[in-house]
């Protein structure tokens, strides 16, 4: 179970990211500590809302590097690939978890771990409160400081135990500046379930596994 009070600092153990290195979820999450370390009144929720949006972006960035992986793209590709991502209007966090499901020899569950039937009860609990935030509910579902405290802990702790696994697994931890770069293995792409051989496809891939589609009124 994850502390309830603030996680402790990182400063002093935490150096900040030097110009010109890469990233990394430690790294990522100095800004959320010093958040937590400021005595704003405001703390948790700003540090929530940070470590959800640290939390979405790892599983944008893992799904593109992935992708990026088959032999048909390269650094001619990227806007393309960029323009195509961001042109469907129904991909939400959840999504990019389906799209690694999908795409992935073994699901986000795997990599997670133990601790994934837990977490993603706090994941599902933190898109809720989000969602509160931005429309002013924020007592609906009991959203004290304690609360969105235990939220930014188990935040960090999915990016942590996913970051240490897709790198060990597939190369990249999904904290890296540039998620469109190619893994040392060139053939890493032929672990995947599904090979992607054009934008088009992308695109297609997206769509059906990606996207939030609606479920149509019943009459």
């Amino acid at each position: 179970m994850p502390s309830q009070s603030a996680p402790s600092s990182a400063a002093g153990n935490t150096p900040s990211l030097p110009i010109g290195s890469d990233a990394t979820v430690d790294t990522e999450f100095v800004t959320v500590q010093a958040v937590l370390d400021s005595g704003v009144a405001t703390l948790a929720v700003d540090a929530f809302a940070l470590s959800l949006i640290k939390h979405e972006r790892q599983l944008r960035r893992l799904l593109t590097y992935s992708v990026y992986q088959f032999p048909v793209f390269g650094s001619k590709d990227i806007v393309s690939l960029r323009l195509t991502l961001a042109a469907n209007k129904g991909i939400f966090a959840e999504g990019f978890i389906r799209g690694l499901d999908a795409l992935w020899p073994q699901p986000v569950a795997a990599h997670i771990g133990m601790r994934h039937a837990e977490l993603s009860k706090s994941l599902a609990r933190a898109v809720d409160a989000r969602n509160k935030i931005f429309h002013g509910q924020v007592t609906e579902l009991g959203l004290d400081r304690k609360t969105l405290l235990l939220l930014v802990a188990d935040l960090r702790e999915w990016c942590t135990l996913l970051a240490k696994a897709a790198d060990g697994a597939y190369g990249y931890d999904g904290f890296g500046r540039d998620s469109y770069r190619k893994s040392p293995d060139a053939d890493l792409h032929k672990r995947f379930v599904i090979q992607i051989r054009s934008v088009v496809e992308y695109a297609g891939f997206l769509d059906a596994n990606v996207a939030r589609h609606r479920k149509p009124k019943k009459p």
